[in-house]
Formats: structure tokens, C-alpha cells, sequence
């Protein structure tokens, strides 16, 4: 966020537009997601399974059946609450509140973008037929800092001085 007043945050939040709010939905993968992949964390989409991390239901682990992007929620298949009709309900729970333990690979884009996190090991890279001659970098330009401005001035003068001594002698 680029401010600090709470108002203006929550301000924000409330009215960030869709793919903002996507963002905001990313929860941690577990260990051995973060190891295959590469990757921290990515946003919750239904049909990732998920275990809780905090509150009355921690380590339940389901489903997701259904995203709530205007409420800032997620709802878990088989985390229900009881309605006094006797009716069950699902408990909404905020993304960052659990981890993601298996994803849902069926979309292609996101198949993709989870392929550029990838490491490949040594024995599984192809081998490289030619290789091409490594071209030299590109030297970065000194910054100029008034430490060397100030230096090369007092080389100039004694080049001057070491020009006019030896027009004087010569």
C-alpha cells in the first residue's frame, strides 16, 4: 500500500478493482508444492485443496467450492456450520488463512505460469548441440561522483603544469 493511514487502506481494499482483489487472494503453498515448484504462494482458485491454518476449524482440509471476490472469502467443502433450521452453511474463510496443499492444474494459463517457477535437475536439461561464443558485457559507465570530478581536475592542472614547464625549458 503507499499509505499509511488505516482509513485510506481499508478505503482501498474495498474498492480495488478485480484483478487486484485476484492478488489478494494468494495463500502460501505447503512445503513440498513450494519445493516442486518454486513458488511461495499463489492466489486460491476453486478446486485447489486447502488445509486451515488458523481459527476453530484449523488443519480441516477440503475442496474449495466456491471463491468470493467481492467479500474477500473462500468456502471449503466440508467446513459447515449448522443453521438453527437445521440447515448447513459453509463458513467463509479468508484466503490467507490457509495453505495450499494440492492445485487445481485444469487451466492452461495457469499450468504456464507455475512451468516458469520450475527448476529443472542437471539430468533432465537438454544437451546443447553448439555453443555460441559468450559475448563480452557491456561495461557499466562510472558514476561520476564529485571525488572524481575533483581528481581528474587536479590531473588536468598537472598536465597543464608538466606542458607549460616543458615548453618553458625546451
Amino acid at each position: 500500500m503507499k499509505t499509511t493511514q488505516p482509513r485510506k487502506q481499508r478505503k482501498m481494499l474495498y474498492q480495488a478493482p478485480s484483478h487486484i482483489r485476484y492478488k489478494h487472494f494468494s495463500a502460501p503453498l505447503s512445503p513440498s508444492l513450494k519445493a516442486s515448484h518454486n513458488v511461495g504462494s499463489l492466489p486460491v482458485r476453486s478446486g485447489d485443496t486447502v488445509r486451515i491454518m488458523r481459527g476453530d476449524r484449523k488443519g480441516l482440509e477440503g475442496k474449495i467450492t466456491r471463491v468470493n471476490r467481492q467479500n474477500y472469502r473462500i468456502f471449503v467443502e466440508g467446513v459447515t456450520r449448522e443453521k438453527v433450521d437445521g440447515t448447513a452453511t459453509f463458513v467463509p474463510i479468508h484466503p490467507s488463512k490457509v495453505m495450499i496443499t494440492s492445485l487445481n492444474l485444469d487451466d492452461k494459463w495457469r499450468r504456464e505460469s507455475l512451468k516458469t517457477g520450475v527448476v529443472v535437475p542437471e539430468a533432465e536439461k537438454p544437451i546443447e548441440e553448439e555453443k555460441k561464443p559468450e559475448e563480452p558485457k557491456k561495461q557499466r559507465r562510472k558514476r561520476k561522483t564529485r571525488k572524481t570530478v575533483a581528481k581528474k581536475a587536479e590531473e588536468l592542472e598537472k598536465v597543464e603544469k608538466e606542458k607549460e614547464e616543458a615548453s618553458e625549458s625546451g
